[in-house]
């Protein structure tokens, strides 16, 4: 069971009422997520959604080949597992964790229930997956019209979102499976990225130099996910 000063850690968790923080705490679990680990793959079974605290999770679409893109992410904003009330029972796609660190588990019967009391708990998790339909038909539109670097710096900027640092532990590998593009061009566009003083990139580390020189050199995209992120996950009293 989480003590109520431990719930800030998740953005959903930190806004619930104290009535409906108060039927799902007894069942929170606090889980460490390895760099990697794939928290689901696509057709699995919801047993369990995640909600990170200092985790970042990928979400991915594989397709028949092996080849993968994300489509999403999820951080300290949100949670892994919205099939689960909307019907679907299990995971459209392969989750994989993006940056290691900490979670919240909770059983799919309690947050099943929770949901279909449509109190306030309901209202939340509609919101959020409205906020993160948002960022994948965004994630689209981007990886289709915008160049590499653009899409680096998207990435890059919605990570730091989620992240109490500048720092991130990621190597070209991961990130190119995650674009949906060749490693050369990871490599291409970091070294852009890197020779404007951006960032600093060495051994699957990246740390960002100018945060504001990202967001300027930046699409469109980024900004249109982070306003619908903001506007949708209000503090507790707008729920």
């Amino acid at each position: 069971m989480l003590k109520e000063d431990n719930r800030n850690g998740n953005h959903l968790l930190a806004v619930l009422p104290q009535t409906e923080w108060a039927r799902l705490a007894p069942h929170l679990v606090p889980v460490d997520m390895a760099l990697g680990q794939v928290v689901y793959e696509s057709g699995n079974r919801l047993d369990h959604v995640y909600l990170p605290s200092t985790a970042i999770v990928s979400l991915l679409y594989v397709m028949e080949d092996g080849a993968s893109a994300e489509i999403a992410i999820v951080g300290n904003e949100g949670m892994i597992g919205i099939a689960l009330f909307m019907g679907g029972e299990t995971m459209p796609n392969r989750a994989v964790v993006q940056s290691a660190g900490r979670a919240y588990r909770l059983d799919a019967r309690i947050l099943k229930e929770e949901f279909h009391r449509a109190g306030p708990a309901q209202r939340l998790l509609l919101r959020y997956t409205q906020a993160l339909i948002t960022q994948m038909a965004q994630t689209v539109v981007c990886n289709r019209h915008h160049s590499i670097d653009q899409q680096l710096c998207r990435w890059l900027l919605l990570s730091l979102d989620r992240l109490p640092s500048n720092e991130l532990n990621m190597t070209q590998e991961l990130i190119a499976n995650m674009l949906g593009v060749r490693r050369a061009g990871v490599t291409e566009a970091a070294v852009k990225l890197q020779d404007a003083g951006l960032i600093r990139y060495s051994h699957g580390h990246i740390e960002v130099l100018d945060r504001p020189g990202l967001e300027k050199r930046v699409c469109e995209c980024y900004g249109v996910v982070k306003r619908e992120c903001d506007r949708l996950l209000p503090d507790l009293e707008a729920i």
